[in-house]
């Protein structure tokens, strides 16, 4: 039996159960009038105090032999069975103290244990239920018997279970503890929530009780609630290294980086340091846009390991986004062609080439890059990349097709076609594109938006627009471009209040961008609301100077209903 079994069984039972007279029985344990029984079990109890198991074994054996019908004393050998590791013969002796006395509790709940730590949840079930029965206001057959539900999905049972417990011992921390366990499982998250707080009103420094309240917080997307509970367990325990790795990770997701730098700094003050926090810290400065402290930290981490390719390409962005592409270009091209990132490390240089007007050189690049491995994807999109931004649209294309004959299964590549054929004015092979990558990537948030927003810009198919953009804001319901889109939609079918309700919710995700604002303008203006008409249509100006389109939309307005 392996060592970690006979631990657990030991923590959760022997510490409740009748070994050597900690609980007795529903009689006396020698109620046969058997003194050398006692004796020899007084004898047991002092050599097992002692660590000596064989000796007790030999003395329970000798007593047993005295009163045979001690279920007591069946049960105390199985005890000490469990100890040396003899799990079939302890459960002999178990079945054999249930024999002699059904009402007995102690045995069931032990063989639950045994059963429940080998896997054998269907056996256990049994015993423990009858332990239960016994006595439901005590914990440890309650607590195991869930274990085990819940490990055979029987939700039901469970609940009612904890809850009987919790309506016997309304101090039962760990009753309530395992309410909220049982119930997040079930992803009931609000009413976990209720029960691990019940929890921690009654043990307020139960520490696992606030990292899985934490968790559930997390699964209802209440990250602000799951990160205070975090760092409320780190105040009372900074030592917990698992808390503090969750709270940084989930801090970075939050882009809270200030805050992760915080917790990242005391990782490295804890001990915790390590690579994978120092590249933590130099990618959040990267982050915060601290250009010269991420160029420290990777420099520093790359003087120890100068072959750590990710590290360079990290300082190699650091610098570039400082604005030294000189030595960001130095970075890159340390890069071999046979590392993992060498595809990022490329298409940086490529584009620094184009950066500084050499757009020759780094087309050239990519094409003998391309000629080495035609079915790196990255490498024809940034060649097309190239093109496209030096207005050679025709080209770019040209290129994507090229490489369709390698990746016609790539969304990615579909989508870009779709985006460059819109840009010539091919609207309809732009859409058969679209609709491609939607079919290959159903998810493909961006691909579901272009296209339903394209039909909203024809003023065609605005049903079929309507519900493509519903989807995509399903996948990415705090985007404000896709917001947008849907608010455009709604007013191309003349539904204003919607229009207006997702418009003025994009502008406040997105406020700096002019055709949000022109929409939202032209929605207000179509609601005859022509102050705010107006004032949308300024904020489209402040990051559009001098647009013509709108500046007369302005004057119309002004002119036709005056300064309002």
């Amino acid at each position: 039996m392996p060592f970690y079994l006979i631990l657990l069984i030991s923590a959760v039972i022997l510490s409740s159960c009748a070994m050597f007279g900690s609980e007795s029985i529903n009689t006396s344990p020698f109620d046969n009038n058997q003194p050398r029984a006692e004796y020899l079990y007084a004898r047991a109890h002092i050599a097992g105090n002692e660590g000596d198991n064989q000796s007790a074994l030999n003395f329970l054996r000798e007593a047993l032999d005295s009163d045979p019908k001690s279920a007591f004393l069946h049960f105390a050998i199985a005890e000490i069975k469990i100890k040396t590791g003899q799990v079939a013969e302890a459960l002999e002796y178990i079945e054999k103290a249930i024999k002699i006395d059904p009402a007995y509790r102690e045995p069931y709940v032990m063989a639950g244990a045994i059963l429940t730590s080998s896997g054998k949840d269907k056996e256990a079930v049994g015993y423990l239920r009858t332990a239960v029965k016994l006595d439901p206001s005590k914990e440890d057959a309650s607590l195991q018997l869930v274990i085990s539900l819940l490990r055979l999905f029987e939700y039901e049972e469970a609940v009612s279970t904890l809850k009987q417990l919790v309506a016997k011992n309304s101090e039962s921390a760990l009753g309530y503890f395992y309410l909220g366990r049982t119930y997040s499982q079930m992803k009931l998250h609000r009413e976990a929530i209720g029960y691990f707080k019940k929890t921690l009103e009654l043990r307020p420094d139960f520490s696992q009780a606030s990292i899985d309240m934490a968790a559930t917080y997390e699964a209802l997307g209440n990250y602000t609630e799951a990160i205070e509970v975090y760092r409320g367990v780190l105040d009372e325990d900074e030592n917990r290294a698992d808390v503090l790795q969750r709270l940084i990770q989930l801090l970075i997701q939050q882009r809270r980086y200030e805050d992760a730098l915080e917790y990242l700094n005391l990782a490295i003050e804890a001990g915790l340091g390590g690579n994978e926090t120092l590249r933590r810290i130099g990618l959040v400065y990267l982050e915060l846009e601290k250009y010269d402290d991420a160029i420290r930290i990777f420099s520093g981490m790359l003087e120890k390991d100068p072959g750590a390719h990710q590290l360079r390409l990290y300082l190699g962005m650091a610098y570039e986004e400082k604005g030294d592409l000189d030595q960001a270009y130095k970075e890159f091209i340390k890069i071999p062609s046979d590392s993992s990132v060498y595809v990022d490390a490329l298409g940086n240089i490529s584009f620094i080439l184009n950066g500084k007007g050499e757009t020759g050189q780094a087309i050239q690049i990519l094409k003998e890059a391309i000629t080495g491995n035609p079915r790196q994807l990255e490498f024809h999109l940034n060649l097309s990349a190239l093109y496209e931004s030096s207005e050679r649209n025709n080209a770019a294309l040209s290129v994507l097709r090229d490489a369709e004959k390698f990746f016609e299964k790539e969304p990615r590549l579909h989508f870009r076609m779709g985006v460059l054929l819109d840009k010539i004015g091919k609207k309809q092979e732009s859409i058969e594109r679209m609709k491609r990558v939607i079919k290959l990537s159903p998810k493909d948030a961006q691909a579901l938006n272009f296209l339903g927003y394209t039909y909203a810009e024809m003023g065609i198919n605005l049903e079929e627009a309507l519900k493509y953009i519903r989807q995509a804001v399903e996948l990415r319901p705090n985007d404000g471009f896709i917001l947008d889109s849907l608010g455009w939609v709604y007013y191309k079918l003349k539904k204003m209040d919607e229009a207006v309700k997702y418009l003025e919710e994009a502008v406040s995700l997105v406020d700096d961008d002019s055709t949000i604002s022109e929409h939202l303008g032209d929605v207000y203006h179509a609601r005859h609301d022509y102050k705010k008409a107006i004032k949308a249509y300024n904020n489209a100006l402040e990051h559009d100077k001098g647009r013509k389109e709108i500046v007369d939309k302005i004057r119309r307005i002004k002119a036709e209903h005056g300064e309002r």
